[in-house]
């Protein structure tokens, strides 16, 4: 063999061995549960064919459920792999209740990538009488379509053993099978469907009759990839038709459309949210205010240290438009506020931001046509009013254009489970406007007969409110005279620093020394957004939650039924990107342990 030759074969043989070997490291990081971290293997639910235009809600999970128990192990520590496992198990053992299935031996030897879940219709009856009755669908894919088939059959073999009638009908070439009653009974009297197989019982039972309605339950297998299931065989057979009729479906929509291609991460889930519907579900008709959210995109994808979702929320543009509201576009935050510096590390919230006057327009339009949101909304707003008399919104947020920090500063009362909350507030004072504003909130606090007065804290000048009240002596004929704090504020550099006692304002003042900002907490929870962005809502979960079920018993509950989950919480952070073309978007971030 000539060199030449020989060099020329050398040279074949290597560029395929690095052929080869980047396509399988290609492979395997694709199939490694490392890889997930870009996303799933789809950017778009399949079965959204199967969902009609007009469904309140609809969420995918876009990745075979292993392959987050493999992500969980991964990342978790070696010494805590075995409870990862054990608390995956038991949490798959929550969700099939007490069905009597098991996980790893009914399902997951067909169950695909994608699982899909759907609220399709408010009322799939259409009939006032009996109030609104929703469709929930679940659709799943199947990697192995004789299993699946096989499990269906087993399934109904168990509820037909429990006593349920079934029925087995064709619909469009569809094999439906659901549990007759006597809702579906009726229903099926002027069905043009044909009934192929009905169990003997029904047809022999004395006391059809007398049938009263149960929760139904219905399936249907649509060719090799789909399992569907559904509260009721109504909302399969519509299911059905929307697959034929492709503009019925979700998929199809222009508003669908346009909120999923503003979602650019990568993803495991996807979630729409069609805000018109869900406010007729809950029984308020949407009021013909202008400039209301219409819907609402989400794309779930995870990170090593958590779960993070992208956000994008259409609101009504021409509406907007016809009102002259001007809504901010691109964001302008590089990094966190320098009024953070103000916020001390003790706090469990804080929200942050510039240009609050915007905000709070933009808030109180966008939910202006949903009573229900908007009350809830108001509510710590009015609070705030009630206690402090004032006017929020004209007498505080319009004339916050600049930068913005507002935290919970936790003070221990008489004991150390006792704990009060305080507000307080942190706003950037340059503008005349502002100086101006200030000056007006010691006028109101005059007109409600408190005395306005200084006093040296810490060699800073801070402003106090002071309301004084009489109180009866112990002596005959004297009475003492007690000075209660309703509120400070203190002028520090550009910002203005608003507190309810001295005692807190002093915390403020030395929490420059420990700023939130230096945590390690809030530096991990705001390190996966984007930049710029419009600032950040942060919940420390370790720090808020004892003092959130102390206060309100109810979330105690909540925690207690969202473990394991809640139990790895850590923190949730929430982010803005501004607006484009009508549609604000943003990203929230659980980070997990």
């Amino acid at each position: 063999m000539k060199l030449r030759s020989f060099f020329y074969l050398l040279a074949t043989i290597a560029a395929g061995l690095l052929l080869t070997g980047t396509i399988g490291f290609v492979w395997l990081f694709a199939q490694s549960p490392l890889g997930l971290l870009k996303g799933g293997p789809e950017t778009n639910p399949s079965a959204v064919m199967f969902v009609s235009r007009q469904a309140p809600l609809m969420a995918s999970l876009m990745v075979n459920p292993d392959r987050l128990e493999s992500l969980r192990l991964v990342t978790a520590k070696p010494q805590d792999r075995k409870q990862a496992r054990s608390q995956w198990t038991q949490f798959q053992q929550s969700i099939l209740g007490a069905s009597g299935l098991d996980y790893a031996r009914d399902i997951k030897p067909w169950l695909g990538n994608e699982m899909t879940l759907a609220v399709t219709t408010l009322d799939f009856d259409r009939d006032p009488d009996n109030g609104q009755q929703p469709g929930y669908l679940l659709a799943v894919t199947t990697k192995d379509a004789e299993r699946s088939r096989e499990f269906l059959q087993v399934l109904w073999q168990k509820r037909a053993l429990a006593g349920t009638d079934l029925v087995f009908e064709q619909y469009k070439g569809t094999k439906l099978i659901y549990d007759r009653d006597l809702e579906e009974a009726k229903q099926n009297v002027t069905q043009t469907s044909t009934l192929t197989q009905t169990s003997s019982s029904q047809k022999n039972s004395p006391h059809t009759s007398h049938l009263t309605p149960h929760t139904s339950f219905a399936s249907a297998v649509v060719g090799n990839r789909f399992v569907l299931f559904a509260n009721r065989p109504k909302v399969l057979r519509d299911a059905v038709n929307t697959v034929q009729a492709i503009e019925l479906g979700l998929g199809s929509s222009a508003e669908y459309q346009k909120a999923i291609a503003h979602l650019n991460q990568g993803r495991i889930g996807v979630a729409f949210l069609n805000f018109p519907q869900l406010s007729t579900w809950t029984g308020r008709t949407v009021n013909d205010a202008t400039g209301k959210y219409e819907n609402l995109a989400i794309a779930l994808g995870v990170d090593r240290q958590g779960l993070i979702a992208e956000t994008a929320l259409q609101t009504d543009e021409q509406e907007t438009r016809s009102l002259g509201v001007t809504r901010k576009g691109s964001a302008a935050l590089s990094q966190p506020v320098g009024a953070l510096q103000y916020i001390p590390a003790i706090s469990p919230f804080s929200a942050s931001g510039q240009d609050l006057a915007q905000l709070w327009a933009d808030l109180s339009q966008g939910v202006s046509g949903y009573p229900d949101v908007a009350n809830w909304a108001n509510q710590p707003i009015d609070a705030l009013q009630r206690r402090w008399k004032l006017n929020l919104p004209e007498d505080i947020f319009s004339w916050v254009k600049g930068e913005y920090a507002l935290g919970w500063v936790p003070r221990e009362v008489t004991s150390p489970e006792e704990t009060r909350l305080n507000w307080v507030f942190v706003a950037d004072k340059s503008t005349s406007q502002a100086e101006e504003a200030i000056a007006h909130l010691d006028n109101i606090a005059k007109q409600q007969g408190v005395s306005v007065g200084s006093l040296q804290l810490d060699d800073q000048t801070v402003n106090v409110w002071t309301r004084l009240s009489t109180l009866e002596s112990t002596q005959a004929g004297q009475k003492a005279v007690e000075a209660k704090v309703a509120g400070v504020h203190a002028s520090v550099g550009n910002y203005e620093i608003f507190a309810p006692s001295v005692e807190v304002m002093s915390d403020l003042l030395n929490s420059t020394k420990n700023p939130i900002t230096k945590t390690k907490s809030f530096e991990d929870a705001i390190a996966p957004f984007s930049k710029p962005n419009n600032g950040y809502l942060f919940v420390d979960w370790q720090k808020a939650q004892p003092i959130l079920e102390a206060r309100f018993p109810f979330v105690k509950l909540v925690r207690l039924a969202g473990q394991p989950f809640l139990d790895h919480l850590r923190s949730l952070t929430l982010s803005n990107y501004g607006s484009e073309s009508g549609v604000q978007r943003g990203s929230i971030f659980v980070k997990l342990e």
